[in-house]
């Protein structure tokens, strides 16, 4: 149990470094459409980008699949720079085209879970029985996803409610933060994978 304990708090606080905000930027990117009310969808989200991360965290973990860092480390801000673009040019309902957010989540997760990777095989070393450890982080992982979520869907909620702004400008403002962060953070990563 006390390994379990070290793994799941090593995984919610490896999503809440502020000094790894490119996984903060994404899960905020991805939620930045909804909400407090909306929490049943965004758990679906958070959920959908578990999944993915937890599978090729476990292949990268396993040795299956190897992908060279410094390409996760690009495209990573690459998924935080799409997901901010399509909440900026989509002109539908907020949160109502929770189908593709949902696939964005899940294939995203797929490249953030190897980003992921290189630190939990670093904690893990030699061991050889991962299920627990792994099970463990991405519970962790999880957790500090929905800790993240609940904060910006609670900031959304204050900032739309009692500021009278308009729902789409606020989408448009994060989204516009985040779109100029992590851009900047893909033209840096490029730079780093060319070398």
């Amino acid at each position: 149990m006390e390994e379990f304990s070290l793994y799941f708090a090593e995984g919610w606080k490896h999503i809440a470094d502020l000094n790894g905000y490119d996984h903060i930027l994404f899960v905020m990117a991805l939620c930045a459409v909804y909400l407090l009310k909306d929490w049943k969808k965004v758990l679906i989200l958070v959920t959908a980008f578990t999944v993915g991360h937890s599978i090729t965290l476990a292949l990268s973990v396993l040795n299956i699949i190897r992908v060279p860092t410094a390409l996760i480390e690009f495209l990573i801000p690459v998924t935080i720079v799409i997901t901010a673009l399509v909440n900026i040019v989509r002109r539908d309902q907020p949160g109502s085209a929770l189908q593709l957010n949902y696939l964005f989540a899940l294939f995203f997760g797929l490249i953030h879970g190897m980003g992921f990777s290189n630190y939990l095989k670093s904690m893990l070393g030699t061991q050889t029985n991962i299920v627990q450890p792994l099970l463990a982080f991405n519970l962790g992982l999880e957790f500090g996803q929905i800790l993240i979520v609940m904060v910006i869907l609670l900031l959304s909620q204050i900032v739309v409610n009692l500021t009278s702004m308009a729902r789409r400008d606020w989408i448009m403002f994060l989204s516009s933060a985040i779109f100029g962060s992590a851009f900047i953070m893909s033209i840096e990563r490029l730079r780093e994978l060319m070398h």
